[in-house]
């Protein structure tokens, strides 16, 4: 059941947002040289006062023309505006964009607030972006979850705010009364809430942009189409078995903790992995006719070799397929377990020093290299390469990170509780770009080259670098979403041809195959 929410609200920047970012400096122009020398004359400044600018002039008192010098000169590479969203324990849900720049090889970012405002009635535990279109006249899909039962879809521009139309008339900017830009879009708006959990939604993921996939504590996954924010099919979960003594702080007496945490789905779109509260172990779904395929239990050795002990809950919490639908993996509390296509598990991603892992991503360096990133406790996020391990291997072999960033050396010292990896190589940039939101309320970017990976430096393992700039959301972050904009497109035709090119788009989606 579906329940449409009509507002008169769009999607718009708070003035009283109290977010406070830090004050970039640009380069200053080369100053002018007090005693230049043109022949044998000497040349002296004459700076009386009401003059605007200074006058060169030789000993005649003409005029005169002085060199230009090279020696402050900046050659800076604008990069892409990239869109970070974040969700928080505060019910906020925040909408950044982030124009980069680069010169003297350090990374320069620019923050603008696009929106800000209460999405739910309590927490934000989860955010899921639709596949980014090919024309910016279309939007994104944004899809938020919340402790509240709750599934809220918007539309998002995927294209940032033009400076002028096409007639050259400059777009007027929004006022602010904190020190932060507000870059609001009329394209972004709300499509409608989601009423089919009866608990908190704990995972989003669009598969397609015509389906939305979500799970809950209750023990079921919905398939939502996207047009109508119809429930067309549901996947349940059985609960658990009662253990005795009760775990969790959702648990009551002599009952155990339940819930899905987690699922991911496989490329093609015909099998899902799922991982639950209470469990040791993980679900196979067969998405084409909607039952469970198997049931496969983490055995002594896997929990032993990812540091769980007997008193620890074993379960999944996280899980996630690679691009290429190959192998997953499934994250545990202090570490994680990569399976193969056919579920044996292939190896075990352990860090250097012991501490909490929070989120998982896939990135691809090149065609064939590809790495497997984990957010910590202690605020890095390392970089496993699995390339090399042997599937005919009896043993479980242990896999250290190849290399790092964040940590006290980017002065990132909080916890990561998610982050996105953007490939930005189309755009003229040989590396990575990394959006990290920190339990604190920190939003950074983060920059390396794809080269550092396989010849990391001796440091360590520490690699690429931190932009200076650092946005503080006044809020403890839960969850953070981002993608790379494209160009903005032509708005001289007003809102209607942009919205009517979105609904296109939400046509010719729904012919796509079902989930």
């Amino acid at each position: 059941m579906a329940k449409r929410k009509r507002e008169n609200g769009k999607i718009s920047a708070s003035s009283n947002n109290q977010a406070t970012t830090s004050s970039l400096k640009k380069p200053q122009d080369s100053p002018l040289p007090l005693n230049a020398k043109s022949g044998s004359s000497k040349v002296t400044v004459n700076d009386q006062p009401g003059r605007k600018k200074p006058v060169v002039t030789d000993a005649d008192g003409k005029p005169t023309k002085v060199a230009k010098t090279s020696k402050h000169v900046d050659v800076k590479t604008e990069l892409p505006t990239i869109q970070i969203i974040t969700g928080s324990y505060e019910r906020a849900l925040h909408g950044i964009t982030a124009t980069l720049s680069t010169h003297e090889n350090e990374v320069k970012t620019t923050f603008a607030d696009s929106f800000l405002f209460n999405a739910h009635q309590s927490a934000i535990r989860c955010l899921a972006l639709s596949p980014l279109p090919e024309d910016a006249s279309q939007g994104i899909y944004l899809a938020t979850g919340g402790s509240d039962e709750r599934v809220n879809v918007y539309s998002l521009s995927a294209a940032p705010m033009p400076e002028a139309d096409s007639k050259g008339r400059k777009v007027p900017s929004m006022p602010s009364l904190g020190p932060n830009k507000i870059s609001e879009n009329p394209m972004n708006r709300e499509l409608g809430t989601l009423v089919q959990h009866t608990s908190s939604v704990t995972s989003l993921h669009f598969p397609s942009r015509s389906k939305l996939l979500s799970a809950s504590e209750d023990n079921t996954i919905a398939v939502t189409r996207v047009r109508d924010l119809e429930v067309i099919s549901t996947v349940k979960a059985p609960k658990p078995k009662v253990s005795g003594q009760a775990s969790g702080d959702s648990a009551n007496a002599g009952t155990t903790p339940a819930g899905v945490n987690d699922f991911a789905v496989h490329p093609s779109m015909k099998l899902m992995v799922s991982v639950g509260r209470g469990e040791r172990a993980m679900r196979l779904w067969n998405l084409v006719t909607g039952k469970k395929a198997g049931v496969l239990n983490f055995d002594r050795e896997i929990l032993q070799a990812v540091k769980e002990s007997k008193f620890s809950h074993g379960e999944g919490r996280r899980i996630l397929w690679n691009k290429d639908g190959s192998q997953f993996v499934i994250v545990f509390e202090r570490g994680a377990v990569v399976f193969g296509q056919d579920s044996r598990p292939r190896c075990v991603l352990l860090p250097a020093q012991p501490t909490k892992v929070h989120q998982i991503g896939y990135f691809m360096v090149g065609d064939a290299n590809e790495y497997i990133a984990l957010s910590t406790e202690d605020g890095r996020i390392l970089f496993f390469n699995t390339n090399g391990v042997d599937d005919r291997s009896q043993d479980l072999p242990v896999i250290h990170p190849v290399a790092h960033v964040g940590g006290q050396k980017h002065s990132i010292m909080n916890r990561i509780k998610d982050f996105q990896i953007l490939d930005v190589s189309k755009h003229g940039y040989a590396g990575q770009l990394v959006a990290v939101g920190c339990s604190n309320g920190d939003v950074r970017v983060l920059t390396f080259e794809s080269s550092e990976l396989t010849d990391p430096p001796s440091d360590k393992g520490l690699i690429g670098k931190a932009s200076g700039d650092v946005y503080t959301t006044g809020s403890r972050i839960t969850c953070l979403v981002a993608f790379v904009m494209l160009p903005p497109h032509d708005i001289d035709g007003g809102l209607s041809e942009a919205e009517n090119g979105f609904e296109s788009g939400l046509d010719s989606a729904d012919s796509d195959s079902d989930a």
